[in-house]
């Protein structure tokens, strides 16, 4: 049996189906919650119980002690409702609401989907998850004090592992690297999560989703989520490349057109002659279907010279100031 809850001060509800937890169900239904482990041991996902009664499930003595259940406090990770419930908890509504994290990662899985494209999946310990807006990058911190930052391709909802598109640049230790010497079970170190660059989701405006390159990462993140918690805005993505390689998942971003009603335009600037799509600068192909950018929001991620033209060129077509949202891929620490 689903039970309502109600969230407080905010006065947010949503329903939590039989045998679902309040964390799971607020997450599904688009509400941002704070977490930091998922199963009980961390005690960031604490709330207080104002009225009705839950089944606090597997919390740990350590992160939700006698004297704070006897207050009323669960943890929502692990806490399910036995009835209609109203709980006071802080709720996530911005980056600055997530704390940085530092944590160990294992390697998961190495996959070249393009000669110079790594998918990279990261495993955390087993008592830790990242806490993210769909977006956000994290920054490797390696031996020499160097930074590499990488925004994280899959969207917060399926967080067990952590998705990065890497692309392999000519002369960088790191991503030489990952192409040539780092291998599966391999530990490093992450600080996250970083960046302004996030969906906003009390707009109702339709959504203009620009990349370029890899620059496709954190877009996917942004798609998977909106479809997660059910989004009904209009979205086109626009994603550019250089020739059809570069296009390294084109298949998903084609399943997201035929089941999902995304409007889906990939753009080579340096096709091969029976290339049957379109044709030039990424930017400019948004501009040529849309001459009046004014009810829009945009988000655009890749290298700094289609950022800076996309803004210029968007802006000067109508597209209010700030409803342009950018993540600039220099291939070095942001």
């Amino acid at each position: 049996m689903a039970h309502q809850v109600t969230l407080q001060p905010s006065g947010h509800t949503f329903s939590v189906a039989d045998g679902a937890t309040i964390l799971e169900a607020a997450l599904d239904a688009g509400i941002n919650l704070p977490y930091g482990c998922k199963n009980g041991a961390c005690g960031a996902c604490k709330g207080k119980v104002l009225a009705g009664t839950v089944d606090l499930g597997a919390a740990q003595e350590s992160a939700l002690p006698a004297t704070e259940r006897v207050a009323g406090f669960a943890l929502l990770c692990c806490a399910k409702p036995l009835s209609d419930v109203t709980l006071e908890v802080h709720e996530v509504v911005s980056a600055q609401d997530i704390p940085v994290k530092t944590l160990p990662c294992r390697v998961e899985k190495l996959e070249r989907v393009a000669d110079d494209v790594m998918l990279m999946l990261l495993k955390l310990p087993t008592n830790e998850r990242l806490q993210f807006l769909a977006g956000q990058y994290i920054e490797f911190l390696l031996p020499d004090g160097k930074r590499r930052a990488f925004s994280l391709a899959n969207p917060p909802h399926a967080d067990t592992l952590l998705e990065l598109h890497v692309r392999r640049i000519p002369g960088g230790n790191f991503t030489e690297h990952v192409f040539t010497k780092m291998k599966e079970k391999d530990i490093l170190r992450i600080e996250g999560p970083f960046g302004s660059f996030y969906l906003r989701e009390d707009s109702d405006k339709p959504i203009l989703l620009v990349a370029g390159g890899t620059g496709f990462a954190p877009i996917k993140s942004l798609i998977e989520h909106a479809l997660h918690i059910g989004i009904k805005r209009p979205m086109h993505l626009y994603w550019g490349a250089r020739r059809r390689a570069g296009l390294y998942l084109h298949a998903l971003a084609e399943s997201w057109a035929k089941d999902n009603g995304i409007i889906y335009t990939p753009v080579l600037s340096e096709p091969d002659p029976d290339w049957p799509g379109r044709r030039g600068l990424v930017h400019e192909a948004v501009l040529a279907d849309h001459a009046d950018l004014s009810g829009f929001e945009a988000y655009v991620c890749g290298a700094p010279a289609m950022v800076e033209a996309a803004q210029r060129d968007f802006l000067a077509h109508g597209l209010p100031r700030e409803a342009f949202f950018a993540d600039v891929f220099s291939y070095a620490a942001r």
